[in-house]
């Protein structure tokens, strides 16, 4: 199955489901390490992955990877988790001309002032002062794995509050599919929820803590 149009309807339904419920109905180990966290409040993306990989305190793969990137791309960036300030407001600047729409970066940023003044969306492990070299090439495009997930150029990246996912491209429409029917499943719950019903009733969950129901 083919990778679906990201149109601006899509889009928005991706961010409304979220990142927790594409995961959940996924199936997969999609989702990117939990420290990784928005800068400012918020901040959503959806996009195509373009993956990249920075020795510890050198952001040169990142200006490469912005000669390289296309419009609709996000980055999906290990760094090593080291704190330096990997990206700020020039890079940023740089990354919107090209039609790049967003950061995931397991590293430091910095200038998250200006980072929100500007709507582009990062999610990273740290805000960072500390500098960086430019002089290891790194990789960029190549598949790699952060976390437990794999990240290729062209997978699906949602980022939101909750953190961010990345559903591999071939996956993308089971996974929509099922995430909405977990969504419509959930509303279900609600509902019986706010008319008094328990949690313990609505999962069929037993008192005895044997398997019962979903």
């Amino acid at each position: 199955m083919s990778f679906p149009e990201l149109t601006a309807e899509l889009r928005a339904e991706l961010l409304t489901l979220g990142s927790a419920t594409l995961y959940e109905a996924s199936g997969l180990d999609c989702y990117l390490p939990a420290t990784l966290r928005p800068v400012w409040p918020g901040a959503g993306v959806v996009g195509r992955a373009l993956p990249v990989r920075t020795a510890a305190g050198d952001n040169l793969p990142l200006h490469l990877a912005l000669e390289q990137a296309t419009a609709g791309e996000v980055l999906v960036v290990d760094a090593g988790a080291a704190p330096h300030g990997y990206w700020g407001e020039v890079l940023t600047v740089a990354a919107q001309q090209r039609g790049v729409l967003g950061l995931v970066i397991d590293g430091g940023v910095r200038d998250t002032a200006q980072l929100e003044q500007l709507g582009f969306p990062v999610w990273s492990s740290w805000v960072a002062l500390r500098g960086t070299g430019k002089a290891d090439v790194g990789t960029v495009g190549e598949p790699l794995t952060l976390g437990v997930a794999p990240v290729a150029r062209g997978d699906l990246v949602v980022g939101d509050a909750d953190g961010v996912v990345v559903v591999p491209a071939g996956q993308v429409p089971d996974v929509l599919a099922a995430a909405r029917g977990r969504a419509a499943k959930e509303a279900g719950y609600l509902d019986r929820l706010r008319a008094g019903e328990t949690t313990m009733g609505v999962y069929g969950f037993s008192p005895t803590g044997s398997t019962a129901g979903d």
